[in-house]
């Protein structure tokens, strides 16, 4: 289970789970597209495309760090054939790039819920899209999409429908472009943590420095999306994937490592996670 020579295209890599998936691949030898609006560093959030691009660099990998607003279906397409054309194809579109807002209707405004929509579930389109033709050509293509199991309990609409409703749409993407991209032999998912991972997210929209400590890092997504991505033949594909699910199948029994604070007591499960 190798990633040598492979190359990922992920956006949102330049902090959180998608720079982690990219040092993760990195560290086999594969060739990672930093595709991130972060060029500038920000006063809050450490890591931008080139930054990270230098940790690829330093852990094994090849860096191209692109700028890129996945809402730009133009500057989607043109990311693509740039990566394709600098590493010789494409064979792995990580949708890691998100938005998010945990309101409800009465609260959100408009323009809120347009840009977790077109982060979210129509990033999702588009960069499949743009990656499709490189995709066909891969010989073993993935598009793994950071979007949850669908849960139909009312309780995951009642306080904020809008962003249940945008990652939902993620993950039934992912269901038909299984069976709609099966005879490409690509492989398509989505993988969602068992419990809340230590991201800006969680620090500063769900659940402040206190959730941190009942987190798992970053890491157990990355190993968890190392073992698909790395996986042939359609023999994991149309499946929407929970982290700790994955790295038991492949034989994983040690989570504790994952832990943010040992000491931090029972973890919190993550959205949409009984």
């Amino acid at each position: 289970m190798s990633l040598q020579g492979k190359t990922l295209f992920i956006t949102g890599a330049s902090r959180g789970i998608g720079r982690e998936i990219a040092l993760r691949a990195a560290r086999d030898g594969a060739n990672i597209v930093i595709a991130a609006k972060s060029a500038e560093p920000h006063p809050k959030l450490a890591g931008t495309i080139f930054s990270v691009a230098a940790e690829v660099e330093a852990a094994g990998g090849k860096a191209l760090p692109l700028q890129l607003d996945v809402r730009d279906e133009n500057a989607v397409r043109e990311a693509m054939a740039r990566a394709a054309e600098h590493f010789g194809g494409i064979d792995a579109l990580v949708n890691n790039a998100g938005a998010i807002k945990l309101v409800g209707v009465e609260q959100l405004k408009p323009a809120r819920f347009d840009l977790m929509h077109q982060i979210n579930t129509r990033a999702v389109l588009v960069c499949s899209q743009a990656a499709l033709p490189y995709l066909k050509q891969s010989g073993n293509g993935h598009i793994l999409s950071l979007s949850p199991p669908i849960n139909l309990a009312s309780k995951w609409f009642a306080q904020f429908g809008p962003y249940t409703v945008t990652k939902y749409g993620m993950s039934m993407l992912t269901l038909g472009m299984h069976e709609e991209f099966g005879k490409y032999g690509i492989s398509v998912n989505s993988l969602w943590p068992r419990t809340i991972i230590a991201t800006a997210a969680i620090e500063f929209e769900v659940g402040g420095p206190e959730a941190m400590k009942k987190a798992r890092t970053p890491a157990i997504m990355a190993d968890a999306a190392h073992a698909v991505l790395s996986s042939s033949g359609r023999s994991i594909s149309g499946r929407l994937l929970i982290d700790e699910e994955v790295l038991r199948e492949q034989g994983e029994s040690d989570f504790e490592q994952y832990r943010v604070d040992p000491a931090g007591g029972e973890l919190m499960p993550d959205l949409y996670l009984e």
